[in-house]
């Protein structure tokens, strides 16, 4: 079976998303877990200031 955890945020950038992702894939993985982190942008070929 297939679990997602989903962690979003605004765009303000420093917030800890990053770290927080990776601490709960951490103990997620010292339980026995398979993890893989995935970043999801939806500006990654478009310039947001455009919008």
């Amino acid at each position: 079976m297939v679990n997602y955890i989903i962690i979003t945020g605004g765009v303000v950038s420093g917030l800890g998303k990053g770290i927080t992702t990776a601490s709960i894939g951490k103990i997620l993985q010292l339980h026995g877990y398979r993890v893989t982190a995935m970043k999801i942008d939806p500006y990654i070929n478009c310039d947001e200031g455009r919008i």
